[in-house]
């Protein structure tokens, strides 16, 4: 049962990298072709919510819980744990680059601030219900 919840909670932290860098991405593409659904105020504060979590973790020098609870699960299973944080690990597994942790928190932090200046520049759409 562990291996099948290490690969369920690897497949939500996919998830969850693929909401912040894809909702990123669309919320650009959208301030250009004038697309009312990214100035909906739920999901651009998930969204900035969600990279400000990472971000925050980055500079705390926390695991995320959800890399924390897949090694957990692995090991409990049999298997071996992630030695560095998830980005890190798959990183180095797909493209074969080992760089130090403090390129991730400034990737982060970067990323976290085009976050900003994007809800800045594309402020969401406050309902008056």
């Amino acid at each position: 049962m562990y291996p099948y919840l290490a690969d369920l909670i690897l497949i939500l932290h996919a998830l969850f990298i693929a909401f912040v860098m894809l909702g990123f991405f669309l919320i650009l593409i959208g301030m250009f072709r004038h697309w009312n659904w990214i100035k909906n105020l739920w999901f651009r504060l998930i969204h900035l919510l969600a990279i400000g979590f990472v971000v925050a973790e980055s500079w705390w020098g926390v695991i995320c819980p959800l890399t924390e609870w897949e090694s957990r699960l692995r090991e409990a299973a049999g298997g071996v744990g992630y030695a560095e944080s998830f980005i890190e690990h798959w990183l180095h597994k797909i493209v074969f680059y080992n760089l130090p942790s403090w390129v991730f928190t400034v990737a982060y932090t970067v990323f976290g601030i085009l976050v900003l200046i994007v809800w800045i520049r594309v402020p969401p759409r406050y309902s008056r219900r």
